[in-house]
């Protein structure tokens, strides 16, 4: 009896690259629009301000409206809106992250829950008193408003830091540890890489909030541009208002993204 010789069995190779191929497509089609996204954002931000700025150069506006919508006023006003979101940032992400690692410590885990209850207890004060009340106290100024927003915006990397370190598997912990590695290298080499996501999520959270809040810090001489906000409602100056609005919102959805981005950058590879 004669046999075919029909040559090496490709069939479970073909089906394996199929398979291969398939999972790579549909994994390219789940990041692609998260990225498209991403850049849609920035794109919508540059359309709404150039349309603004736009009407601010063709607008009638009278003497007080073309001083407080005077260019060289905005972007003093930006800046110090910027710096007061930049600075309260990094004193947040400072004192938040390192006090959310220790929480999840042996030693003071028991002290996590009382932490916790006593940050939210702080962001449950309405922000505009808190500023308010530590102005009366401290005295007006910069740092006295970076001081209420730090309090302000602790709660969310706090609490996020926590969350994201006691979801960590914790057979990881111990295969890490089986293998030799000291708790210290646990940390940094399987715990804070799986906690990223959660705790940037935290991040942008807070980001959002001291962008917000920071129009209150006009209250207290500490600049920004809640100035324009509170000038259009004080003098009845309707483009002055809408334009500080309008700034703020854009300011905040940059910031925003600016955190998407580094939450995607940062997320470790295989995490979806």
């Amino acid at each position: 009896m004669t046999t075919v010789d029909r040559g090496p069995d490709t069939s479970r190779e073909n089906v394996a690259d199929a398979k291969a191929a398939a999972a790579g497509l549909a994994s390219s089609r789940k990041r692609r629009p998260g990225w498209r996204l991403l850049l849609g954002q920035p794109l919508f931000v540059a359309v709404v301000v150039i349309a603004w700025a736009i009407w601010r150069s063709q607008a009638d506006l009278d003497s007080i409206e073309k001083r407080q919508l005077d260019w060289t006023l905005l972007g003093r006003l930006t800046l110090e809106h910027l710096k007061l979101t930049v600075v309260a940032t990094v004193i947040v992400l400072a004192i938040a992250v390192p006090l959310g690692i220790a929480l999840t410590r042996p030693r003071l885990r028991r002290a996590a829950p009382l932490v916790v209850a006593f940050a939210n207890a702080g962001q449950a004060a309405p922000v505009i008193g808190l500023i308010v009340l530590l102005a009366i106290w401290l005295g007006f100024g910069f740092w006295t408003a970076i001081l209420a927003l730090c309090l302000y915006a602790i709660l969310p990397v706090l609490r996020n830091t926590i969350v994201g370190l006691q979801g960590v598997d914790p057979t990881l912990v111990e295969a890490g540890r089986g293998m030799g590695m000291s708790n210290r290298s646990v940390l940094g080499r399987i715990e804070l890489p799986l906690a990223v996501p959660v705790i940037m999520a935290g991040i942008r959270t807070a980001l959002v909030l001291v962008v917000g809040t920071a129009t209150l810090a006009t209250f207290i001489d500490a600049g920004g541009l809640g100035g324009l906000i509170t000038t259009g409602i004080r003098l009845l100056r309707y483009p002055v208002l809408i334009s500080g609005a309008i700034l703020v919102a854009a300011l905040a959805l940059l910031i925003d993204w600016a955190g998407r981005v580094l939450e995607e950058v940062t997320r470790p590879r295989g995490l979806e």
